[in-house]
């Protein structure tokens, strides 16, 4: 059994945001849906941490930023976990797999990861990846980005503190048809502030010219879900490699149900090469 499917979703989408609070529909509806032969990329740790802290303590934390989103992110990554453990069917393992960017861009560790993510397909098992913030310092990871840029300069360096990006290397690393990008929009809107805009496929007959769309539709995006968060600009770049390679990339919002999102019942915007949809 191979990988069919890799869905990411954002950690705005898992948080109802009026009430400061996690929004276990989104974890219950979700969660009901993965089976094995899927895997999930899921941000949230930090976000969950945060809240967490908060209710726990009455207040948030005043140091460094970086550092607030490491302690945020280790106290948070349980409480995800265990949310997607209540609510997957209880006849299928869950296993956490934290990653770095080094997991990517060392061919030893790719092979290692690969193998893992395949085996789980076949164990009845769904592995549920996230960058593993709470290990990882910005500034030694700068250094050891620019030392491998330095070295193999004709080489992409994946970095992955983005999970979108996490996600897209992963789907290239399967080998998966699909990649379905989980946000708390409907997709890449014309205009961002007007939901009616919103553009239902992004294709073209060619990697070149799919990309020149791309970059069109680049212009209109502005703004992101929160701070630190590279919106939808950023989104539609690593929806672009993904797509490059043959991927069906689909983004919709995490309140709609996988199947609809896959059939095109609910409203998404699919980008692709033409002749790719599966």
């Amino acid at each position: 059994m191979g990988i069919e499917l890799v869905i990411k979703i954002g950690s705005m989408a898992l948080i109802r945001r009026e009430d400061n609070d996690i929004d276990y529909n989104i974890f219950a509806r979700l969660s009901s849906e993965l089976r094995p032969g899927m895997l999930l990329v899921s941000s949230g740790a930090t976000e969950i941490g945060r809240l967490d802290y908060y209710k726990r303590t009455g207040c948030t934390l005043t140091g460094d930023p970086e550092q607030n989103k490491t302690d945020y992110s280790a106290q948070g990554q349980a409480i995800l976990m265990e949310n997607y453990r209540r609510f997957v069917k209880p006849e299928y393992g869950i296993r956490q797999v934290l990653v770095e960017h080094n997991h990517f861009n060392d061919p030893q560790k790719r092979a290692h990861l690969y193998g893992l993510l395949q085996r789980a397909a076949a164990q009845r098992a769904i592995p549920i990846i996230n960058y593993n913030d709470c290990v990882s310092d910005e500034e030694n990871r700068k250094m050891e980005l620019a030392t491998l840029q330095s070295q193999h300069p004709e080489t992409q360096v994946v970095e992955c503190v983005d999970n979108d990006e996490t996600a897209a290397v992963i789907a290239e690393l399967v080998q998966t048809k699909k990649l379905i990008l989980l946000t708390s929009t409907d997709g890449i809107y014309a205009d961002p502030k007007d939901p009616e805009t919103l553009v239902k496929e992004i294709t073209a007959p060619t990697a070149e010219t799919l990309e020149e769309s791309v970059r069109e539709w680049q212009t209109h995006c502005v703004g992101a879900s929160r701070a630190g968060a590279n919106g939808a600009g950023a989104k539609l770049e690593y929806a672009l490699r993904c797509a490059k390679t043959g991927v069906e990339v689909i983004i919709s919002h995490a309140r709609n149900p996988i199947a609809k999102i896959l059939s095109g019942e609910a409203r998404r915007t699919r980008i692709c090469i033409e002749g790719n949809r599966q």
